[in-house]
């Protein structure tokens, strides 16, 4: 995991068991990145950034039950103010937006890594738990296979294999959706 992703997980897991000092310290060190990704998801309409973040704070709020805390906080808070952004367009009537307006903004790492989390929960969703939390720990985070393994009890080799098996079960269910 990246050390960003640790230290919020750590703060956000101290918040759910009470500690107010640790979620008043998440909020403020999540609130740019979330403004970063609502200004690249509405670039079309700039005066929806800020209803954006105090949506995606409050949804946040309301969800932090919810996280995982065996998995990457960085990509569940990512999904949240992609829909909250897409709820936003959505009432103005502009559910469709072309990614080429974006490509300036994804090349930003100041904007946080807006493509990781597209769409992953709702695909991730399609495989079973420990294959997803394998996917997200190689390939969302970034973490190493050995690290991956003595996690999860598994060898290096083992998690590899995983990994490239739900790899293939995650093309079969996009190549799914995609003849629908």
């Amino acid at each position: 995991m990246s050390e960003r992703d640790d230290h919020w997980g750590d703060l956000l897991r101290r918040a759910n068991r009470g500690d107010r000092r640790a979620y008043g310290h998440f909020l403020i060190e999540v609130t740019p990145v979330v403004r970063n990704i609502a200004r690249a998801r509405s670039a079309d309409a700039p005066e929806d950034v800020e209803d954006i973040v105090q949506e995606a704070l409050l949804a946040l709020h309301d969800k932090r039950h919810t996280w995982r805390e065996d998995v990457p906080v960085t990509p569940w808070i990512y999904a949240i103010v992609r829909y909250k952004a897409i709820d936003a367009r959505r009432r103005r009537g502009m559910a469709h937006h072309d990614i080429a307006d974006l490509a300036e903004v994804l090349a930003d790492d100041s904007a946080g890594d807006i493509m990781a989390s597209r769409d992953l929960s709702q695909l991730l969703g399609g495989i079973d738990d420990r294959s997803a939390d394998i996917v997200r720990a190689l390939g969302v985070t970034g973490e190493s296979a050995g690290d991956v393994g003595a996690q999860m009890g598994m060898t290096e080799g083992a998690v590899r294999v995983a990994y490239h098996r739900a790899l293939t079960r995650l093309r079969k269910l996009v190549g799914a959706n995609e003849a629908q």
